[in-house]
């Protein structure tokens, strides 16, 4: 197999410490190929379930949620910057697994990275591992990192 350079590279976040090698790796990838970032946040459909069940406390956590994708957008957005990388970011509400996978069909991905996501406990066990769905269903490469 020969080389490949990828022009259109997504990176996946949770905004967890987990991630930050991933994003790492994925704005260094796309500055020495000249490939433009693209970055998700997926808003898990199991916490925007639990955000709209009607309790006053729905609207706080359902803007909590979207605060922290922002914050996690962001912090790929100054990397980016920072290397003279392009970068597109997105936040989006479902399965993250899906999402992740959606978008990348969608939007002419060539390589999508993903860290070993932060999520622990109860919505590990919820969401399964969304690295290892991504690996088993994209029909794009992955690069996962830890």
């Amino acid at each position: 197999m020969g080389s490949k350079t990828y022009k259109r590279i997504l990176v996946a976040t949770d905004g967890s410490e987990n991630v930050k090698n991933a994003i790492d790796w994925s704005v260094e990838l796309a500055r020495v190929t000249g490939a433009q970032l693209f970055a998700i946040y997926v808003i898990s459909d199991v916490d925007v379930g639990l955000a709209t069940r009607g309790a006053n406390w729905a609207e706080a956590l359902k803007e909590h949620l979207k605060e922290e994708g922002n914050r996690a957008i962001k912090y790929v957005e100054d990397k980016a910057k920072k290397a003279g990388v392009e970068v597109e970011a997105v936040i989006i509400e479902g399965n993250p697994t899906d999402a992740i996978l959606k978008y990348a069909e969608n939007n002419g991905i060539e390589l999508i990275v993903i860290g070993t996501l932060g999520k622990r406990g109860i919505k590990r066990f919820l969401l399964g591992s969304v690295a290892e769905n991504v690996v088993r269903h994209s029909t794009k490469p992955v690069l996962v990192v830890p």
